[in-house]
C-alpha cells in the first residue's frame, strides 16, 4: 500500500492552451467537467442559491496529453457473487483523447481510478456513448482519420471546411477505416468489438446510441458522416459481461445495415452538429436543421434559420450555427397507431458568436411544428478575439462554455469562461422571443491563481506590475487587445523540476514564450552547496530567482543534467539545457548562470530534451538526446559540447522516444493520425554506440516492441520509470506500462507513469522492514553504504510536470518513514576521505585508498540527520493547509520552524492510477472542496501530516509541543474548525495498521478511532435499522388507527404482522452485511493506494470486526456473528498484509464478542494454528507464514484462544504430544502459551490445574529425551510460574518433590498429589477430603458441594513435610513423612490421612456468609440447614462461575522455623500455628 500525498506548485500564468473540446455535466452533485485541446480537465462545482448560482473550478485532471476528444458520464460498478450489482459513488467521468488513452475519474474522490490506452489497432477516439440500459458500459467510437489535428492552429471557422476536404478526398479515395468497441469502464477493457473495418458512408463525425422502438433493449450505433450520411450498427446482447472479449480482439458484430440520407444534403454544405432524443436525430447545417426517425429515414421537418431565429425587431439570416442540443423535457417517442399523439421537446441552436434560440417542437406520424421561444444573447468580447463556445444543460440551467481565443505573437492562447441563463421562466405566448434570463457566471481560475501574493507581488522584467494586467477591462478573459511584450513573457510554454541531484525538490524552472528562462528555488529548505556564488542571484522576500536570458522564441523544453565526468576545458558540474522553437539548444551553466554554448544542428523547433538513464555507461552518461520537429534526433555529448550522433530518416515528428542505457538503443515511435489504416505508426530502433538503424516496425507491431522495449527500461531503471533524471517532457507522455508485466516480485508495485525526476528508487521492496534493515547491515563498500542512505532519501519525493507551468510534488510516506534513524547512521562505515565536496548539501567524500574513519563516519551520520530533519519539515510546510488555523500556524511557524510557503502558489491534490494527476486550484475554496468530498483524500492527508509530526518528535525534541499540536489539528481539530469535511475513509486507515513504521501504524490507528463514529459503513450503522424498525412500527400502528377494531385478535395479528415484517428488515439488512463484507470491487480508496480486489475485501473484514469490537452500539448486533467467520479465515489464510491485524482483533474481542459467535470452534482454530506453526518448522529457507503473522500468532491470538477455553486448549497441546514429533516447535510455543494463561487467567484456570500440571511434566519425561532436551528449560519455567501463581501448587527446595492440591472440587474427594521430580512420576496421594473427626452425618451434608478444597501448599525445608491450608473450613493439615517412609510408599497410591490438623480461627474481616465460607457455614448455610438435596443443586454452572470469580489465590505459607508455619493473605500475616 502506498500513501501518497501531492502537493502542485502552480505558476503565475496558469495552462493557457485550455480550448474546450468537449464537456459533460453531473446533476447530483452540480458538477461540469470541460475537456481542452491541451489534454486537460478542469473539473467545476455549483453551488450557490438558485436565484444566484456560481459555478467555480475545483481541480484540474491531468491523464491526457493530447487533445479530449469526448467526455462521458458513467457508472463503474461490479457484479457481485449474487449477480446483483453495486455503484460506486455517484457517478464517474470517461475522458478520451485523440492518443487513444481513456481515464475514469471518481466525482466522490477526485482523483483517476483507471488510466489505460487503446490498443492501436482501434484507432483515434472521437465519440463516447454511455449505454442507457447498463451505464457501466460505454461506446466508443474511433477512426484513423483526425481532421483536427490539421486545424489545430487554424481559424475555427475553417474546421468544418477542412473537415469536408478531408472527407470527400476518402470517398472518392479509399474508404477510411473504423472502429466501434464497448468498453467497460471498471477496468476500460473493451468487451466487445461492434465494428472494425471500412465505412462506404465515409467518415464518421458523430456517433450516438438509440434503442429500436419494437425493442427498447435493441440499440444501435448511428455513425453520421459530413454529408449527413447515416449507418446504423446494432450492438448485440453479449456486450455484457457475460460477453466479454477479454483479449480485447476484433470481433465484429452483426452485418451493419446502411441507411442513406445523404439526398439533398450535399449542395447545402456539411453537417455542423448532431443531436437526438429517442429515436429522432436532429442534423444541423449551415441554413436548416433537419429532423428524422432514426429506424425508418422518415424526415418529419425541418427548421429554416432565418428570421425567426433572431432576436424581436431584428431581421436577417442566423448566421454561422455551429451546435445544437435537446433539452431533457417530457418527451415521448413516436409509436405506431398514435398518431394523433403529439411530443414536444425543447431544442437549442447557437452560432458562432454564442447567441442562442430556444425552441419548442412539436411534432407526431403527420404534424410538425417548431415554434422559438427565447433567446441568449450574444457574448460580449471584442471582434479581435476568436471564440468557440459550448452549450450544455445541468439541472435547470443551461450553461454556456465560451473559450476565448487570443494571439500572441505566432501563438494562440485560450481561456475559459462560463455564464449561466435559467430555463425555469414562464413564456409570454403572445411574444415571438423572450431573452433567458442570465443568472450567474463561472469564476475565472485565473482569477484565482491571481488572488495569491505572488501574482500581485512579482513584477515583469520590463517593470510592469503583473495586477496592472488583471485589472484590465478584460481581466477575467485577457483578451487579445492587451498584447505587450510582458503578457508574452508571462505565459509558460515549459516547466520542470530539478530535484535529480538533490535530497528535496531544489528548485522550478519555467520556460516563457518569449524566450526567458526563469529559475525559482524553494524558500523552504536550505541545501547548502548546491549552487555556487552567482552575480546572477537575486534575492526577494527570502526566494532565489535567477534568469537565463538568450533564445528568441518560445522556450520548449528543458532539461538538469549533473555531469558525471568533466568537460574539456570547462569546470562546469550541473548544467540546465534548453530547446526552443528558435531551433537551437542551449546548454547553462547552473552554477553560475553562464550560457556555456548555442547548438544549431536543428532546422525546426526542438521539442524534447532526454537524458540518459541511470547506469548509462561512459562517455555516454553524459549526453543527451534531441528531439526536433524536423523528424530528427540528435545525440550530443555536455564533454565535447558537439553532436555525436544524428538519427535521421523519420516519416514525422516522433513524439516518443526513450533511451536504453544499459542496451545502448534509442526507440522512437512515429505515431500518424492521417492513414487510412493503423500500419502508418513506424518505430525506429538505433543504435548509440554505432549510430546505425537497427530495426524498423510498422502498425501493432510498432505499439508492440515499444511498450516491450519500455517494460526492460522499467526492470533496469532506479526510478522505476522510463526516464531518469530532471526534465520537461510531460509524465503523460511516458507509455502506460501494465504491473503484470514485471516479473520481479519487488518491482511489481513501482510506479510507471511519474517522472523519473526524484523518482523513488524501487529496486527494493519499500515495504518491508527488512529493507532498512538490510540498508544499514549489508556488507559492502563504505562508500557504497553511505550513498545508499543518501539515494533513499534523496527519492522521498517524486516530481513531474503534467502540463507547462503545473509541477507536482509527490510525497511517499512509506519511503519518508523507513528513512534511516540517526542513532543506526552510527553503525555505517564511510571510508576516510581528503577534503569533502559537498554536492547538494550531502558531503561526498573521494576514496583516497584509507580504511574506515570514525570521524568520518559521525560526520556524515550528523549531516544525514540534519537533511532528515530538513525534508520532514519540507514535507510538513508544503503539505499543512495553511489558513485554517492560526493559532496553530504562528506556532509552527516559531517552534517547529516551518516556512509558510507564500513564495510559491501552492495547492493539494490526489495522485491516480498510472501516473495521472489531480490538482486543485490554488484557493480556499477549491481546497475545501476536496477536503469536503473526498473521505480518500481526508484520510491520505491526514495519515501523512500525523505521521510525519510524530517522526518530528523523534527527530527534533524541542517542537515535540508543536509536533503533537500538529497532530491533535489532523486527527479532531480540523473537523471542529470546518464541520463539513468529509471523515477519513475507515477502510484506508486499516490498511497501514501493519505498516512497518510504528509512526504510520499509530497514526492509522489513532484516526481511525477519532473518526469511526462519523464514518461507520451505512450497511453497518445501527441507525440505519433502527430507523427501518421504527418507520415499519408507525405504519403499523398508523394503520391500526385507521382500522380500528375493538377485537383482540385484530391487534394480535398486527402484532404479529409488525414481528413478521421486523424480521424481514433484519433479514434484509443482514444480507447487506453480507454483501458488503464480501464486495470484491475496486473502489476509490483501492485505487488511491494501490491495492487490489482482495484489499477491499479484507479491509471491510477488518473495518467491520473493528467496530464490533470497539463501537458495539453504533453498529447492527448481528455484525459480530456474521464477520467473526470471515475474520477467522483471514486469520488462516496467513496473508501477509492483513492476517496479523486480523489475529490482533480476533484476540482483542475474543472473551466479551466472539467467544459467544464462535466457542466451539476454538479448539479447530487452536489446532490450526499448531499445524501452521509445524509446517513452518524445520530447515525451510521461505517459511509459508512471514516472521510478522508467527508472531502474532503466537504471541497473541494464541494465549487469547487459550483463555477463551482453556479445556480446549489443554486437550489440544496433549494430543500435541503424540501428533507431533519430539522436537517440533509446538511444544515450545504450548509452554509459553501456557505461561500466558497462567498470568491472564489464574481462576479460570485452576479448575483444570491438575490437567496443565500433568502437561508440564510430559514435556520433561526421561522416557523422550529429544522432547525433554528441547523443552526442558522452559518446562521449567512454566512450572516455576505456576508455583508463583497458585498457592496449592508447591515444590521443595532442592526441586526433587512437587505436590499438587484441587484448588476447587468436592470435598469428599479432595486430594494432593505429590510427584518426584528426577523420574516425573507421581508417588504418593494424600487424603484432604474431610476433617479428621467430623461427623460422617455432617461430612455428607456438604460433601457433594463443589467449592475451594486447598488453598495454600508448602513442603518444610527440610522437604519431607507438607503443610496444606483449606479456606474451605479454616483448616490446616500437615503431614510428617521421612525420607524412607517417602520411598517405601511411593508406589502405593492409597490416600494418606494427615498428620495433625489444625482448625483457624476466624480473623477480623471474615464472615460466614462471604465467598470463605466456615464449617458452620458450610453446615448451616445463609438460610439455616437445607438437605443435601438442594446442596446438589448449589453444584450448577452459575455457582461454579461465582466460585471461581472468588476464589482467592493470595493465600501463602511461610515456615517461621522447622516446627511452624505462618499464614498469610495479601501479604497480611493471619497467624502463627505450631505443629
Amino acid at each position: 500500500m502506498k500513501c501518497r500525498s501531492v502537493a502542485c506548485i502552480w505558476s503565475a500564468a496558469p495552462p493557457s492552451l485550455h480550448r474546450v473540446t468537449a464537456a459533460a455535466v453531473l446533476d447530483q452533485p452540480p458538477t461540469l467537467y470541460t475537456g481542452g485541446a491541451d489534454g486537460s480537465v478542469f473539473w467545476w462545482s455549483l453551488s450557490g442559491s438558485e436565484a444566484n448560482p456560481e459555478i467555480k473550478p475545483v481541480a484540474m485532471l491531468c491523464g491526457h496529453a493530447a487533445s479530449i476528444a469526448d467526455l462521458a458520464i458513467c457508472h463503474p460498478t461490479a457484479v457481485l457473487g449474487d449477480g446483483k450489482t453495486e455503484s460506486s459513488g455517484c457517478g464517474a467521468l470517461l475522458s478520451a483523447c485523440k492518443d487513444g488513452v481513456m481515464c475514469v475519474w471518481s466525482r466522490a474522490s477526485g482523483h483517476c481510478r483507471r488510466r489505460r490506452q487503446l490498443p492501436p489497432w482501434a484507432g483515434s477516439p472521437s465519440n463516447l456513448c454511455t449505454l442507457q440500459s447498463n451505464r457501466r458500459y460505454v461506446c466508443v467510437g474511433c477512426s484513423f482519420v483526425d481532421a483536427s489535428q490539421l486545424v489545430e492552429h487554424q481559424s475555427v471557422g475553417s474546421t468544418q471546411e477542412v473537415e469536408l476536404l478531408l472527407d470527400s478526398e476518402y470517398h472518392h479515395r479509399r474508404p477510411p477505416k473504423c472502429t466501434v468497441v464497448i468498453v467497460d469502464t471498471y477496468t476500460l477493457t473493451i468487451v466487445q468489438t461492434i465494428l472494425h473495418g471500412n465505412l462506404s458512408t465515409g467518415l464518421p463525425r458523430y456517433m450516438t446510441l438509440f434503442s429500436s422502438a419494437e425493442d427498447g433493449e435493441k440499440y444501435s450505433a448511428v455513425l453520421v458522416n459530413s454529408h449527413g450520411g447515416m449507418q446504423q450498427v446494432p450492438i448485440s446482447k453479449d456486450s455484457q459481461p457475460d460477453g466479454e472479449n477479454r483479449g480485447g480482439l476484433p470481433r465484429n458484430g452483426s452485418e451493419p445495415r446502411i441507411i442513406d440520407c445523404t439526398n439533398g444534403f450535399m449542395e447545402d454544405g456539411v453537417v455542423l452538429s448532431c443531436a437526438t432524443t429517442g429515436n429522432i436525430i436532429a442534423l444541423l447545417l449551415s441554413n436548416r436543421c433537419i429532423f428524422r426517425v432514426v429506424d425508418t429515414a422518415v424526415t418529419i421537418g425541418e427548421v429554416s434559420l432565418t428570421n425567426d431565429l433572431c432576436p424581436q425587431g431584428v431581421t436577417g439570416h442566423f448566421h454561422g450555427a455551429v451546435g445544437c442540443m435537446f433539452l431533457e423535457s417530457g418527451y415521448h417517442e413516436i409509436l405506431p397507431g398514435q398518431c394523433n399523439r403529439m411530443c414536444t421537446v425543447n431544442f437549442i441552436i447557437w452560432n458562432v458568436d454564442g447567441s442562442a434560440t430556444l425552441y419548442l417542437v412539436s411534432y407526431s406520424d403527420s404534424l410538425f411544428d417548431c415554434r422559438p421561444l427565447s433567446s441568449i444573447s450574444a457574448a460580449s468580447h471584442p471582434e479581435c478575439l476568436r471564440l468557440s463556445v459550448h452549450f450544455i444543460q445541468l439541472k435547470n440551467y443551461l450553461l454556456r462554455i465560451e473559450s476565448v481565443c487570443f494571439g500572441l505573437k505566432e501563438l494562440l492562447q485560450w481561456k475559459p469562461h462560463i455564464s449561466i441563463w435559467s430555463l425555469l421562466r414562464n413564456h409570454d405566448q403572445s411574444k415571438l422571443f423572450q431573452q433567458c434570463e442570465f443568472v450567474g457566471e463561472g469564476v475565472s481560475c485565473f482569477d484565482l491563481i491571481s488572488e495569491s501574493s505572488l501574482f500581485h507581488e512579482s513584477k515583469d522584467w520590463d517593470g510592469l506590475e503583473q495586477g496592472d494586467i488583471l485589472n484590465s477591462k478584460y481581466a477575467n478573459r485577457l483578451h487579445a487587445g492587451n498584447n505587450s511584450p510582458s503578457l508574452n513573457g508571462r505565459i509558460v510554454s515549459s516547466s520542470m523540476v530539478i530535484s535529480g541531484d538533490s535530497c528535496a525538490p531544489y528548485a522550478v524552472v519555467y520556460g516563457y514564450c518569449n524566450g526567458d528562462i526563469e529559475i525559482v528555488q524553494f524558500d523552504l529548505i536550505h541545501v547548502p552547496g548546491y549552487h555556487g556564488e552567482s552575480s546572477s542571484l537575486e534575492v526577494n522576500s527570502d526566494v532565489c530567482r535567477r534568469y537565463f536570458t538568450g533564445h528568441t522564441s518560445a522556450v520548449l523544453c528543458l532539461a538538469a543534467h549533473h555531469m558525471a565526468g568533466n568537460a574539456k576545458g570547462w569546470d562546469f558540474c550541473k548544467v540546465l539545457v534548453s530547446g526552443s522553437k528558435d531551433c537551437t539548444v542551449r546548454i547553462w551553466d547552473l552554477d553560475n548562470g553562464n550560457l556555456i554554448t548555442v547548438m544549431h544542428h536543428h532546422v525546426a523547433p526542438v521539442r524534447q530534451i532526454i537524458l540518459p538513464p541511470n547506469k548509462t555507461e561512459r562517455p555516454w552518461c553524459d549526453c543527451f538526446l534531441s528531439v526536433g520537429e524536423d523528424s530528427c534526433v540528435a545525440l550530443a555529448s555536455l564533454e565535447t559540447l558537439r553532436v555525436e550522433r544524428i538519427f535521421p530518416g523519420h516519416p514525422s515528428y516522433p513524439d516518443r522516444v526513450v533511451w536504453d542505457g544499459v542496451r545502448g538503443y534509442v526507440a522512437c515511435l512515429c505515431r500518424s493520425y492521417l492513414g487510412t489504416s493503423d500500419t502508418s505508426d513506424v518505430l525506429f530502433l538505433w543504435d548509440i554506440k554505432s549510430g546505425a538503424r537497427e530495426r524498423i516496425l510498422r502498425g501493432v507491431a510498432s505499439h508492440s516492441m515499444f511498450d516491450h522495449f519500455c517494460k526492460g527500461i522499467n526492470m533496469k531503471s532506479v526510478s522505476g520509470s522510463v526516464r531518469d533524471g530532471s526534465t520537461s517532457v510531460s509524465s503523460l507522455l511516458l507509455p502506460i506500462v501494465e504491473d503484470i508485466g514485471f516479473s520481479k516480485p519487488h518491482i511489481e508495485n513501482s510506479e510507471k507513469g511519474f517522472s523519473s525526476a526524484g523518482a523513488m528508487a524501487t529496486s527494493t521492496k519499500r515495504v518491508e522492514s527488512s529493507t532498512h534493515k538490510a540498508l544499514l547491515s549489508k556488507e559492502s563498500s563504505t562508500v557504497q553504504g553511505g550513498s545508499s542512505i543518501v539515494e533513499s532519501i534523496k527519492h522521498s519525493i517524486k516530481c513531474s510536470c503534467p502540463f507547462p507551468g503545473v509541477a507536482t510534488l509527490c510525497f511517499d510516506l512509506t519511503s519518508l518513514m523507513l528513512l534511516p534513524q540517526g542513532d543506526e547512521l552510527c553503525g555505517i562505515q564511510i571510508k576516510k576521505a581528503g577534503s569533502p565536496v559537498k554536492r547538494d548539501g550531502v558531503a561526498e567524500f573521494a576514496d583516497n585508498g584509507a580504511g574506515p574513519n570514525t570521524s568520518n563516519s559521525h560526520m556524515e551520520s550528523n549531516c544525514i540527520r540534519s537533511l532528515e530533519e530538513s525534508i520532514v519539515r519540507f514535507s510538513l510546510s508544503v503539505l499543512h493547509s495553511w489558513g485554517v488555523d492560526d493559532g496553530l500556524d504562528q506556532l509552527l511557524i516559531t517552534d517547529m520552524k516551518l516556512i509558510r510557503p507564500e513564495n510559491f502558489i501552492v495547492g493539494p491534490g490526489l495522485a491516480g492510477d498510472k501516473g495521472s494527476f489531480t490538482v486543485t486550484f490554488p484557493c480556499t475554496s477549491a481546497v475545501l472542496e476536496l477536503w469536503k468530498l473526498s473521505s480518500e483524500f481526508c484520510a491520505m492527508r491526514s495519515l501523512t501530516m500525523v505521521s510525519l509530526a510524530q517522526r518530528m518528535v523523534s527527530l527534533c525534541h524541542s517542537c515535540s509541543v508543536a509536533s503533537s499540536t500538529l497532530a491533535a489539528f489532523y486527527t479532531r481539530n480540523f473537523a471542529e474548525k470546518v464541520p463539513e469535511i468529509k471523515p477519513p475513509s475507515l477502510q484506508l486507515l486499516v490498511s497501514f495498521w501493519q505498516d512497518d513504521s510504528e509512526h504510520v501504524r499509530m497514526a492509522a490507528r489513532s484516526l481511525f478511532h477519532c473518526a469511526a463514529s462519523r464514518a461507520i459503513p451505512l450497511p453497518l450503522s445501527s441507525q440505519e435499522v433502527t430507523n427501518h424498525i421504527k418507520f415499519v412500527s408507525s405504519m403499523a400502528g398508523k394503520n391500526e388507527d385507521e382500522h380500528e377494531n375493538p377485537k383482540e385478535q385484530m391487534v394480535s395479528d398486527i402484532a404479529v404482522m409488525e414481528e413478521r415484517q421486523t424480521e424481514e428488515i433484519l433479514q434484509v439488512e443482514e444480507s447487506n452485511i453480507l454483501i458488503w463484507l464480501e464486495s470484491y470491487e475496486v473502489q476509490d480508496w483501492i485505487s488511491c493506494v494501490g491495492g487490489t480486489g482482495q484489499d477491499a475485501m479484507t479491509s471491510h473484514i477488518i473495518v467491520a470486526a473493528a467496530l464490533a469490537i470497539w463501537y458495539p452500539s453504533l453498529v447492527k448486533p448481528s455484525l459480530a456473528p456474521l464477520v467473526v467467520h470471515h475474520l477467522v479465515k483471514l486469520v488462516m489464510a496467513m496473508t501477509e498484509k492483513y492476517s496479523s491485524t486480523a489475529a490482533e482483533l480476533l484476540a482483542e474481542g475474543m472473551a466479551d464478542i466472539w467467544k459467544a459467535c464462535i466457542g466451539s470452534e476454538i479448539p479447530r482454530l487452536i489446532g490450526d494454528i499448531f499445524f501452521q506453526i509445524e509446517c513452518v518448522s524445520g530447515t525451510s529457507t521461505s517459511p509459508a507464514i512471514p516472521t510478522k503473522i508467527r508472531e502474532t500468532l503466537i504471541e497473541i491470538l494464541l494465549p487469547s484462544l487459550a483463555m477463551a477455553d482453556i479445556h480446549g486448549f489443554l486437550n489440544s497441546i496433549e494430543s500435541q504430544i503424540w501428533s507431533t514429533a519430539s522436537d517440533s516447535p509446538v511444544h515450545l510455543v504450548s509452554l509459553t502459551t501456557l505461561i500466558r494463561v497462567v498470568r491472564g487467567a489464574p481462576k479460570n484456570l485452576a479448575q483444570f490445574l491438575d490437567k496443565a500440571i500433568n502437561f508440564i511434566l510430559q514435556t520433561m519425561d526421561p522416557g523422550n529425551s529429544i522432547m525433554r532436551k528441547t523443552c526442558l528449560q522452559t518446562s521449567m519455567t512454566t512450572l516455576k510460574e505456576v508455583v508463583r501463581v497458585f498457592p496449592m501448587v508447591a515444590l521443595n527446595d532442592n526441586l526433587t518433590r512437587l505436590a499438587v492440591g484441587d484448588a476447587i472440587g468436592e470435598t469428599s474427594n479432595a486430594s494432593i498429589r505429590v510427584y518426584d521430580m528426577p523420574s516425573v512420576t507421581k508417588i504418593k496421594v494424600l487424603d484432604a477430603s474431610a476433617p479428621l473427626g467430623l461427623p460422617s452425618f455432617l461430612a455428607g451434608s456438604s460433601g457433594m458441594a463443589v467449592t475451594t478444597v486447598i488453598s495454600a501448599l508448602s513442603f518444610s525445608p527440610d522437604g519431607e513435610g507438607l503443610v496444606a491450608f483449606s479456606e474451605h473450613g479454616l483448616m490446616i493439615r500437615w503431614w510428617s513423612l521421612g525420607s524412607v517412609w517417602w520411598e517405601k510408599l511411593s508406589r502405593n497410591y492409597v490416600p494418606v490421612q494427615c498428620t495433625k490438623l489444625i482448625f483457624v480461627p476466624p480473623w477480623e474481616g471474615f464472615s460466614p456468609k462471604t465467598a470463605q465460607r466456615s464449617v458452620m457455614a458450610s453446615i448451616m448455610g445463609p438460610g439455616g440447614p437445607s438437605s443435601p438435596q438442594e446442596k446438589l443443586k448449589g453444584a450448577g454452572e452459575d455457582s461454579l462461575n461465582i466460585l471461581i470469580h472468588n476464589l482467592d489465590l493470595s493465600y501463602r505459607l511461610e515456615w517461621a522455623d522447622e516446627r511452624k508455619v505462618i499464614l498469610s493473605r495479601h501479604g497480611h500475616e493471619l497467624g502463627t500455628f505450631p505443629l
